[in-house]
């Protein structure tokens, strides 16, 4: 786990910064700069939309009756999305546009519910069903 976290912060930033450079080698500061503010800038605008979505998704299972389980992970995919749009870099770029591509997280929606049942049956996460 701490290796992994390891990568997580040194090697993507470490990765992006590397892009950015080459990125600016090759087309100017200029350019590299406006494409960062406009990533960034598109993706707080898809974030919020699809976190109004998200939301509204939400409170109609919950009108319904029934419990938004995958809404709520949709909704936490879509903060991660958010976050990864607001940090600058083209990789953290693509990953968090294609979190807020509604298909994309229903594929990822789909392993994470797997993968936290998986989770439930190996007694790694108690549930509580009082």
């Amino acid at each position: 786990m701490i290796f992994k976290l390891f990568l997580l912060f040194t090697l993507i930033p470490i990765i992006e910064l590397m892009i950015l450079i080459d990125l600016g080698t090759s087309i100017g500061l200029a350019p590299t700069l406006g494409v960062v503010i406009l990533t960034g800038a598109l993706g707080a605008w898809a974030a919020r939309t699809q976190g109004f979505y998200v939301v509204s998704r939400i409170q109609a299972e919950m009108a319904e009756g029934r419990l938004p389980g995958a809404e709520m992970v949709e909704g936490a995919m879509v903060l991660v999305g958010g976050v990864l749009l607001l940090t600058p870099g083209l990789l953290t770029d693509a990953a968090g546009f294609a979190l807020m591509v509604p298909a994309v997280r229903a594929v990822v929606r789909g392993w994470l519910m797997r993968k936290f049942e998986k989770m439930i049956d190996e007694g790694k996460v108690h549930v509580y069903r009082g």
